[in-house]
């Protein structure tokens, strides 16, 4: 009898322990773990109608709205996390989105998208059909769509963008829960576990931190990064916190037999295609001269221009300038001109300015204001391409000097539709910058480096006229550095580095006055006043000084020593090419040495 009682309360003790032991598991997890949920509204910081962002991985600190149940962003969180592109007419109450062909258009608060660029844009006289014209379109229609929501609106001066608006454009998704939106920029492999048995996701990875949800048995969830005892990990609805390994079958080793960092899964497919830019280019490098032409009868000069630049195969006569805020331009072009140009093998892209009106008529009109409004934008971009191809032009050159902080997006909207323009009509656009400083980034020169063909820097004016600065007009420092800034945005092969035929004399006195020699005439200057120069490594220029009366004269010499020491920078930045300002101001030696510099 007691043989068959002692199993029996053996067994019984073990059922005991086991019970005690499950009992005493969930009694001190109950002790030592905390039972508070936190308030979600607190966790993403978010209140009324706002929506917290979840990009990748990491909550950051815009918040974007929601409305009629769906997802707006403000532009400026579009602009730095999904991409550039978007632009907001305020006067005309829309907003633009350019592609590589098209413009669309949609009028704030509405739904109705149109494609405003026109289907017959390629403007050649044999009527050819513009790129991304449909089969069969008649000329001149406008596409419209209809999206069936409110594509963004404008609240508190704050422009918002509907998420799925913004999808059909830039390489992004957005996907909606109840506090928060999970925007994915870019899709790369993740690692995967499974809870093993019900637990808490928590705030941070440690039993009395508060509870962000419940984890069921078997649901799935993204390691971030593994820890020891926890790892931070993420929630299917994109819920950011802490599990304990021993909760997760492969950390816990409980699959393998040994800890691992989760069941790896590819990326997934993602079928945006991402626009490809086309550019035209020159074979071999630019060699480009800027033509200064101040009225028609300039354009005869144009057989000693060619005559003194052995080597250029590029001629930019400066013959159009904006004139008023409605989009008027003067020109100086010449159909005889380029057909001459092109019997010497030159080709001609004609400059368009933004300055010279006002220095003839000593005027302080805002002729960049035309760029503000969409009607005379695009009434512009339509005349300078029109313009162009009347005349049998190559190319166009912009040369918009006085483009502010206020009117800059303006500007690069104006050289996203200009671009579309010319490249479907087979026609070079390349756009003149200053040497590319932070305080300048407002004239886009990393756009201009994707619509572009070439993008050119004026290396020069380091100490300019007028300045009352005595100084160099392009030391070696100054014009490596802009090229150096200049590739940091651009392709090399677009960046062309414009080189001064000129230099000044700075006479110091009662006040600091400058005049300007052309490399040409610089040496005979200097004999005259008898000033044997100097080179300078520091600048990498001759230099001089010396007094009359009670003047001191410094000058900075640009020739060929200096202009070889240049080229040498440029060869080694493998950049596009050269440009000269200007025609007429330099010396057969020079030209010599560009020519070689543009066979390397």
């Amino acid at each position: 009898m007691k043989k068959k009682i002692i199993p029996t309360l053996v067994a019984i003790v073990l059922i005991i322990i086991i019970a005690g032991i499950a009992f005493g598991e969930d009694f001190m997890e109950r002790i030592h773990y905390s039972s508070e949920r936190v308030d979600l509204d607190d966790y993403f910081d978010v209140a009324g109608n706002q929506l917290a962002i979840v990009l990748q991985d990491e909550i950051v600190e815009e918040k974007a709205l929601l409305r009629d149940g769906r997802c707006y962003f403000d532009l400026a969180t579009v602009s730095k996390y999904f991409g550039e592109g978007f632009y907001l007419d305020e006067k005309e109450g829309c907003l633009l989105y350019s592609t590589l062909t098209d413009v669309y258009s949609v009028k704030l608060g509405g739904s109705l998208v149109k494609d405003i660029f026109y289907a017959d844009m390629a403007l050649e006289e044999d009527g050819a059909q513009g790129e991304g014209q449909d089969e069969g379109q008649d000329t001149g229609e406008v596409r419209t769509e209809e999206l069936g929501y409110a594509a963004a609106f404008v609240e508190r001066k704050v422009l918002y963008i509907a998420a799925d608006y913004i999808e059909r454009y830039m390489d992004c998704t957005a996907e909606l829960f109840d506090l928060h939106v999970q925007v994915y920029t870019r899709w790369e492999g993740r690692y995967l576990d499974s809870v093993m048995e019900d637990t808490a996701l928590r705030l941070e990875g440690d039993p009395k931190s508060g509870i962000l949800c419940d984890l069921l048995e078997e649901a799935e969830v993204e390691i971030l990064t593994p820890g020891e005892e926890w790892s931070l990990v993420k929630t299917e609805d994109s819920l950011i916190g802490y599990v304990e390994n021993k909760k997760l079958k492969d950390l816990s080793g409980e699959e393998e037999g040994a800890p691992g960092t989760g069941r790896y899964e590819e990326a997934p497919e993602h079928d945006f295609a991402a626009p490809e830019y086309t550019s035209l280019s020159m074979d071999g490098k630019v060699v480009l001269g800027f033509h200064s032409i101040g009225s028609k009868k300039g354009n005869a000069t144009l057989d000693e221009m060619l005559a003194g630049a052995e080597g250029m195969n590029v001629i930019a006569p400066t013959w159009f300038g904006l004139e008023d805020e409605e989009g008027g331009f003067y020109s100086y072009a010449s159909s005889d001109y380029v057909t001459k140009a092109h019997g010497a093998g030159i080709q001609v892209w004609g400059v368009w300015d933004d300055f010279n009106h006002n220095l003839e008529n000593q005027s302080d009109d805002d002729v960049l204001a035309v760029l503000a409004s969409t009607a005379s934008r695009q009434k512009l971009v339509k005349e300078i391409v029109k313009t162009a191809l009347e005349v049998g032009l190559d190319g166009i050159n912009i040369d918009f000097e006085r483009v502010t902080q206020e009117n800059g997006t303006h500007f690069v909207q104006f050289l996203r539709e200009l671009s579309i323009l010319c490249r479907k009509n087979h026609l070079f656009l390349s756009v003149d910058n200053y040497v590319p400083y932070d305080y300048r980034a407002h004239y886009g020169i990393d756009v201009q480096g994707l619509v572009a063909d070439y993008v050119i820097i004026m290396g020069y004016d380091e100490h300019w006229h007028s300045s009352g600065d005595p100084g160099s007009v392009a030391s070696i420092g100054y014009v490596r550095d802009g090229i150096s800034r200049a590739v940091e945005k651009v392709p090399a092969e677009k960046v062309v580095n414009a080189l001064p035929f000129y230099t000044r004399v700075w006479k110091s006195d009662s006040a600091v006055t400058d005049e300007t020699l052309s490399i040409r005439n610089t040496k005979e200057y200097l004999e005259t006043h008898n000033v044997t120069p100097q080179w300078d490594e520091e600048t990498c220029q001759n230099y001089a000084s010396w007094t009359e009366g009670e003047t001191l004269y410094q000058i900075w010499i640009e020739d060929e020593e200096s202009i070889a020491v240049k080229l040498n920078v440029m060869s080694a930045q493998n950049i596009g090419g050269a440009a000269v300002w200007r025609l007429g101001f330099g010396t057969p030696q020079i030209w010599e040495q560009i020519r070689a510099y543009a066979a390397r």
